[in-house]
């Protein structure tokens, strides 16, 4: 995961903790024994807290199915310093981790829509 940490810290948020900064982007580890690449990360954006969106993707609750079936835990130091931000940020961040993710050599990216 030293490859997904150093993605992330490359990325930074204009809207940090700005006026009306309520939204949140969030990865969540993941694990498919079943894949020749197991590990992998999944990447959201909420304007809840991250913790209740994990518990929801694992409750179902308008879940991924990857999150939901392969989700581990969340890794929130991979986005403490960009969180919050304000709604537009977060959509752009979002699609930004995970194309950061996959350009350093993360095997398996899911999100980021």
């Amino acid at each position: 995961m030293g490859k997904a940490r150093r993605a992330a810290l490359s990325l930074r948020a204009t809207t940090f903790r700005a006026s009306g900064a309520k939204q949140s982007v969030y990865v969540i580890l993941l694990h498919d024994p079943r894949r020749s690449e197991p590990w992998g990360v999944y990447v959201g954006q909420t304007s809840r807290d991250p913790d209740l969106r994990f518990d929801q993707h694992k409750a179902g609750y308008k879940a991924s199915g990857p999150a939901r079936r392969f989700g581990v835990r969340l890794l929130p130091d991979l986005v403490e310093h960009l969180n919050p931000m304000r709604p537009w940020e977060a959509l752009e961040l979002e699609a930004a981790l995970a194309e950061a993710f996959t350009a350093a050599g993360v095997p398996w990216v899911e999100g980021g829509h």
